[in-house]
């Protein structure tokens, strides 16, 4: 009974960000950029190998009972589609639960625009990021993402209840949160480590239910 937590492939936004969604000053804002970063970000041409290498890797950590859950991100979806092209009828299934986190107004502002247009924030985001709240609309790492991730892995536990193994095609910061419960960590240790060196794209975390208790049986990093 596996359970495998997969960081979508590289995106258009991963590659070269600082040129071009997050330039400064940033060149969309608010709704409009959230929705682009939601429905329109696709992978890189790193990406979509790293989601074939995927296709070849997957197999020999799985199950043949499948469970295939992805954000409602398209690079989440699109890195599912490539990695697992053959599926049971029904699956994938885009979840909420698996989100990136939303950063409302903030969505593609730069530090630097953000400590000016939310000076009032700025103490929280620099020292107690798991506790900031993104402004307009937006949600915390604590009281959004990691709800959700608990929602998530009740979920998960659920289908593991019969032996198979369930496949998460999710984001960065929900993958922090997922870490953090599935291995008991206070979120601020795992974000430490996260600043020491990010998830890599299209990585891949298994963690085995045992007795109750997800185990994790380490990382597999793609090649490129």
């Amino acid at each position: 009974m596996t359970l495998l937590i997969i960081r979508h492939a590289e995106s258009v936004e991963n590659a070269d960000k600082y040129n071009g969604f997050y330039q400064d000053p940033r060149p969309f804002s608010g709704a409009t950029a959230h929705g682009i970063s939601r429905n329109l970000v696709g992978l890189t041409p790193r990406g979509f190998r790293q989601a074939q290498w995927l296709a070849e890797t997957i197999p020999a950590l799985m199950h043949d009972t499948l469970a295939i859950y992805t954000s409602t991100y398209r690079r989440a979806i699109d890195t599912a589609a490539i990695a697992l092209p053959t599926v049971p009828d029904g699956w994938p299934r885009p979840t909420p639960l698996l989100d990136e986190q939303h950063y409302g107004d903030a969505t593609y502002m730069t530090k630097r625009e953000l400590y000016e247009t939310y000076p009032e924030l700025a103490e929280d985001r620099r020292r107690r990021k798991h506790t900031w709240i993104a402004p307009g609309g937006g949600e915390s790492l604590v009281d959004g993402v990691a709800k959700r991730a608990a929602e998530f892995t009740a979920l998960a536990r659920t289908a593991l209840s019969v032996p198979c193994t369930v496949v998460a095609f999710t984001h960065q910061t929900a993958a922090v949160a997922l870490r953090a419960l599935l291995e008991g960590l206070p979120l601020p240790e795992v974000l430490a480590e996260e600043r020491r060196g990010k998830l890599p794209n299209a990585a891949i975390l298994r963690y085995d239910l045992h007795d109750g208790h997800f185990i994790r049986y380490g990382m597999t990093r793609p090649p490129f």
